[in-house]
């Protein structure tokens, strides 16, 4: 009697990449606060990442979001002053380009799209950053400022002001 062969399937080494869910906390002076709710970081069909917020207790309007270079939310001295969230570093630059010129300028690749803010104080609406692997982003943070985002110097990184929200993606 011949034995059946089953057929043999081979799964291809760097297959996609689970989602990250991101815990965006409030971040002072202070430390690290409570929740305001996550950002679901995925693949986006056409190349890049999409980031889904799903987030409350913002301030309303538009809002500086950036990837930073470590994954650590915490407080840390600049100026000679305890500073929020100085722990996560600079804005993520892997190609040390020293150049804030936006999700599509060619500099900083931490560089994302401006984040809404709603009246209420929530940020549902998506967007997506092209330049950016979701493989690349572990290890990193999601930051959130006061301020909006020129994607020009000066102000420094853009006038994006203090750092209001912060979560790492694990």
């Amino acid at each position: 009697m011949k034995k059946a062969l089953l057929p043999i399937v081979l799964i291809a080494a760097g297959a996609a990449h689970a989602d990250y869910k991101v815990d965006m906390k409030s971040i002072d002076a202070k430390g690290v606060g409570k929740s305001i709710g996550t950002i679901t970081v995925s693949a986006a069909p056409g190349g890049g990442v999409t980031l889904k917020p799903a987030l409350k207790g913002l301030p309303a309007g538009e809002r500086g979001f950036h990837v930073h270079q470590n994954a650590d939310c915490g407080v840390k001295e600049k100026d000679g002053k305890p500073s929020a969230g100085e722990a996560a570093g600079p804005h993520w630059d892997p190609d040390k380009t020293g150049k804030h010129k936006g999700p599509k300028g060619g500099g900083h690749k931490g560089d994302l799209p401006a984040l809404e803010v709603a009246s209420d104080g929530s940020a549902t609406k998506a967007v997506t950053a092209p330049n950016v692997k979701l493989a690349d982003l572990a290890g990193k943070s999601l930051m959130i400022h006061s301020g909006s985002d020129t994607y020009m110097e000066p102000p420094p990184n853009g006038g994006g002001a203090e750092r209001i929200a912060c979560g790492v993606i694990k």
